[in-house]
């Protein structure tokens, strides 16, 4: 994993050091999607996040069938 310690300016910038931009393919004008995950702050660029809900979103298996399958298990057992 690549690190750096990098400073919060006056107007709360940050700048991300050259080599990580480099590995990553930022350029001027890329944009990156900010988030917080607890008291982490992660930086991702769009492209991930889409693939990453993508693939949370195309299971193989319907979370409707699912749940109509439960419903159905529950009216039985009544």
């Amino acid at each position: 994993m690549t690190e750096a310690i990098v400073r919060i300016n006056e107007q709360g910038r940050v700048v991300i050091p050259v080599n990580l931009r480099q590995e990553l393919g930022l350029v001027t004008g890329s944009k990156l999607i900010v988030r917080l995950e607890g008291k982490k702050i992660v930086l991702e660029q769009p492209e991930d996040v889409f693939r990453r809900l993508r693939s949370t979103f195309n299971s193989p298996t319907s979370l409707v069938d699912e749940l109509i399958e439960e419903r159905r298990t529950e009216a039985k057992n009544e």
